[in-house]
């Protein structure tokens, strides 16, 4: 498969392994302080963010939007959008790899750009994703009025889709809403009380059928029906006996024709999702711009935000209520703010100080149930919460050591992140962090024990491995991670119990 080059491409697969894990600072909940938990707006550097939460939602992401800088004049001001294509390809690679690293195993990333690096693009997220796991490159109509400045108008942008199992991807993903154009097939002629339909042709190819989809159909004129060459029926000689009872057998006007099968518009779960997207059916950036300026008026700071039904679109194939979305490049918060209103999580993650000052707001006039965008569409009424987030400081410094910040439960969860390579999902509220693959894993930290001292309780003595001992589960080996040990190698063999000292042995990727 071939690859891109380019300079300073080492130092962007460095840049992934080298960003140092840094803390999350909780500032303000908003709305329900139940629900605000399951939120986050995020303000700070994505790639130190996206670093931050690998440890709690490796793996974890249903869906993933961005809408990163296009190498144009279109971004928001904070960026810079003027990148010259190395460095362009240089601010991608590593963000789209802790992507991949947050992307679920039946989840999907769909990534907006336009001409200037869509090719550059698509190269590029072959090599981080694989080539198979390409989906789709959707053709969103942005402008529905002709655009003549060029010497070709430019209407279009793209929504690249790339999933870590496009089989998985396929089975899990929604079929999206017919239109009232594709309905328009559907009549009734005959005033059917169950409403309009349409025939649907009852053949289907030979190659898997069997002996019970070879059969003679007779009309209700007399006319004998079998197969067309190389065709068979499309369903057994018992399930069509059924349909005719029922009414769903369809001979054309005369009542000799081949037979068809009868379906009902109100039977029609959607249609399979197309790569081409109308701004009819899922908005404009006219469109766009009115709903930004609804809420923060005639401002110039968002040049090419999204419309709340373009981020609906894709919402509603990618996921399902209750499940998590992510955005790095927030910009104006919409794909958050859709997130909301149809009943997902999210994590947002916007560099600007807008995070404060559109962002947050944005997301509190959802919460208080602001009615523009697609609030009707989805039955939008409010409620529900979120939390805004800082980046910290690091959690290592350069010489390994633990930041004085860093809590029991963030270390637990990158203790656990590093044995097992899976992300932290219990409550951490005892030593015993967690049991994997025959092993329970122990953490000596923060005065877990009781001990209220700066050190207290983090050194593995004959009484700690007593307590330690009555939360063991049978069975299992046990790794202890704690600052020191007052048992010798020799007794540690014994007791069957690994020590790794912290920070030393506390090597995050």
């Amino acid at each position: 498969m071939p690859f891109l080059d380019w300079v300073n491409k080492n130092q962007a697969k460095e840049a992934t392994h080298e960003v140092p894990y840094h803390l999350l600072n909780l500032e303000q909940t908003f709305g329900d302080q139940r629900d605000a938990g399951r939120n986050m707006l995020i303000q700070g550097d994505n790639l130190l963010a996206l670093k931050a939460l690998i440890p709690f939602y490796a793996g974890q992401v249903k869906c993933i939007y961005i809408d990163p800088p296009y190498n144009t004049k279109s971004a928001f001001e904070h960026y810079d959008d003027k990148l010259e294509h190395s460095q362009w390809l240089s601010m991608m690679y590593p963000r789209l790899v802790l992507l991949k690293e947050l992307l679920a195993e039946d989840g999907s990333i769909w990534v907006s750009i336009d001409d200037n690096e869509a090719h550059y693009l698509k190269v590029l997220m072959d090599e981080v994703f694989g080539r198979n796991s390409f989906v789709a490159s959707n053709v969103w109509q942005k402008r529905y009025s002709r655009e003549n400045r060029e010497a070709i108008g430019d209407v279009h942008e793209y929504l690249v889709v790339y999933a870590k199992n496009p089989e998985q991807f396929k089975l899990r993903r929604n079929l999206v809403p017919i239109t009232e154009d594709q309905a328009r097939v559907y009549r009734n002629p005959n005033s059917d009380p169950r409403g309009r339909w349409r025939p649907v042709p009852m053949t289907a190819q030979e190659g898997h059928a069997t002996p019970e989809q070879f059969y003679e159909v007779v009309t209700p004129g007399g006319a004998r029906h079998r197969p067309p060459s190389g065709r068979c029926w499309g369903v057994s000689k018992a399930t069509y006996e059924r349909l005719l009872a029922e009414g769903r057998i369809y001979f054309g006007r005369n009542g000799n024709g081949q037979p068809n099968i009868i379906r009902y518009l109100s039977e029609v779960p959607g249609v399979t999702p197309w790569t081409w997207w109308p701004s009819v059916e899922v908005g404009h950036t006219d469109e766009s711009k009115k709903e930004i300026h609804a809420l923060f008026g005639k401002i110039a700071a968002f040049d090419s935000p999204k419309p709340e039904r373009l981020m609906q679109r894709v919402l509603h194939i990618a996921t399902n209520p209750g499940e998590l979305v992510l955005d790095s490049f927030l910009g104006s918060g919409t794909t958050a703010a859709v997130a909301h209103k149809m009943g997902r999580r999210y994590i947002g993650i916007e560099m600007g100080t807008h995070a404060r000052t559109h962002c947050a707001p944005r997301l509190q006039k959802v919460v208080e149930g602001e009615q523009g965008g697609v609030s009707e569409a989805v039955g939008w009424q409010g409620g529900g919460g979120f939390s805004f987030y800082t980046l910290g400081d690091a959690a290592f410094d350069e010489n390994g050591r633990l930041s004085p910040s860093v809590r029991f439960k963030t270390l637990a969860a990158y203790v656990w992140m590093l044995e097992t390579g899976k992300p932290a999902q219990q409550a951490f509220e005892s030593p015993l962090i967690g049991v994997h693959e025959g092993k329970a894993y122990f953490l000596l930290y923060n005065s877990i024990l009781g001990d209220r001292r700066p050190d207290g309780g983090n050194v593995l003595t004959n009484a700690v491995l007593s307590h330690l001992r009555d939360l063991q589960p049978a069975g299992t080996s046990a790794v202890v991670y704690g600052e020191t040990s007052r048992l010798g190698p020799a007794r540690l063999a014994a007791e069957g119990v690994t020590f790794k000292q912290i920070p030393y042995d506390v090597k995050m990727r």
